[in-house]
């Protein structure tokens, strides 16, 4: 069994702060995701204290990422080690964003796979993700991902 507690969700991503959206992996397996971050006044997203939309969408596509990024690895070998991956949104097929967080707030992101189609040059899926605060529904969307492994 994985101790999620001790998984740097940053293998899983190519982001690196202070673009890294996600702060802990909550829960994560083969088909769904969850991770928390909390929104500070260094993070590139706020404005007028508050933690924008695209901090949002942001946010949503590295939570999603994380279950295709994880496959890159081994489930004894979580550090990364000789691994590098890429990737970026490719489509957001439907968006609806019904409030953003203020500075200070620990948002939850919860995501689970739709598709996946792998090549053995890179995966492309689809995802659908759920934002919340609390119990308030922040962001609802559902995107495709491409992803890729790159030689170091």
């Amino acid at each position: 069994m994985i101790n999620l507690d001790k998984i740097d969700i940053s293998n899983f991503l190519p982001h690196r702060a202070p673009f890294l959206m996600v702060d802990k992996l909550l829960t994560l397996d083969e088909n769904h995701v969850s991770t928390s971050f909390k929104i500070n006044e260094k993070c590139i997203f706020v404005k007028d204290n508050i933690f924008n939309e695209v901090g949002l969408i942001e946010c949503a596509a590295q939570t999603c990422s994380s279950i295709v990024g994880k496959t890159y690895f081994k489930d004894d070998d979580l550090e990364g080690k000789g691994t590098k991956l890429i990737g970026f949104i490719s489509a957001i097929k439907k968006i609806t964003i019904f409030s953003c967080p203020l500075i200070g707030a620990t948002i939850i992101t919860k995501a689970q796979l739709i598709s996946r189609y792998d090549s053995n040059q890179y995966s492309i899926s689809t995802l659908q993700c759920n934002i919340y605060e609390g119990k308030k529904e922040l962001l609802s969307c559902q995107l495709n991902l491409f992803i890729q492994e790159v030689e170091q």
